[in-house]
């Protein structure tokens, strides 16, 4: 799944192309979870923000697009302005488009319809309850190393379980927890995690995500970008998918299992509890 990093690259894009567009047409999947697309028609388009791993597309009204792209949805500009999904069979998995007034379109498309798309009043998120309960954003400067350790004392589970949550901090999976926790020296199925621990952690999670995001993201089997680009990041991972090979720094092959349902890399050596 897109995590903050491949979605604020997408973002950062989107900005760039969007922002005073008027939606003339647009069409979806019937199911009720891309149905929503067309409510956009007729408006015109303001800015694109993100929060966690949600896409915010502002539009004129007090109102918002929201997009989830789940495990495999990509957004694309497509020369067609289709009637229907699948015109001619090319696009099996288009699940919504958007014309635009200035004869672009904008398709999404996801193969395992995990995504999610809506149109709210501007910062109503009743609907999905996910986005309304996010935390703090880990590249905020108002959110520090006090702030995250004082979250994670009100956690129980271990301490990679918390930050994928986003009760703790928004945006994080799997790719960068692991790497995050490598880096600070954590062991992933730690349950407490004291103040100093907690600032090495926080210093990760802004390195590490920056770094990402400098680089374009992760390549993901389906993870594309606005420009059909795949992300380079996967060149500087120092944990997540190296199980059995050297930890770089101490030597110790990596060691994998999966904790709370989710594959984990981590150091044996290096990252104590």
């Amino acid at each position: 799944m897109p995590e903050l990093p491949e979605v604020e690259t997408i973002r950062a894009q989107l900005a760039r192309e969007l922002p005073g567009s008027k939606v003339v047409a647009a069409g979806s999947h019937p199911s009720v979870k891309f149905a929503e697309a067309a409510d956009s028609v007729g408006s015109r388009i303001d800015e694109i923000t993100r929060r966690g791993k949600y896409l915010k597309i502002s539009l004129e009204g007090h109102r918002e697009l929201i997009i989830h792209l789940g495990m495999t949805g990509q957004l694309a500009f497509t020369p067609d302005r289709p009637t229907t999904l699948d015109q001619d069979g090319t696009q099996p998995w288009r699940r919504a488009w958007w014309a635009l007034d200035d004869g672009r379109t904008l398709a999404f498309t996801d193969q395992r319809r995990f995504g999610r798309i809506a149109v709210v009043t501007a910062g109503h998120y009743e609907r999905l309850p996910t986005l309304a309960t996010l935390r703090p954003e880990p590249l905020d400067p108002s959110f520090g190393a006090p702030d995250l350790h004082r979250a994670l004392a009100q956690q129980r589970r271990h301490v990679k379980t918390a930050l994928l949550s986003q009760r703790v901090v928004a945006g994080i999976g799997n790719i960068y927890a692991d790497e995050a926790l490598w880096r600070a020296r954590i062991d992933p199925a730690a349950r407490r995690i004291g103040p100093t621990r907690a600032a090495r952690l926080h210093e990760a999670i802004v390195t590490v995500l920056t770094e990402a995001i400098t680089n374009g993201g992760t390549r993901l089997r389906d993870y594309r970008t606005i420009e059909g680009d795949t992300g380079r990041h996967q060149w500087q991972l120092d944990c997540y998918g190296r199980a059995g090979q050297d930890c770089r720094r101490c030597g110790t092959p990596l060691t994998h299992r999966v904790l709370d349902g989710r594959g984990t890399t981590w150091c044996r050596r290096c990252q104590q509890r």
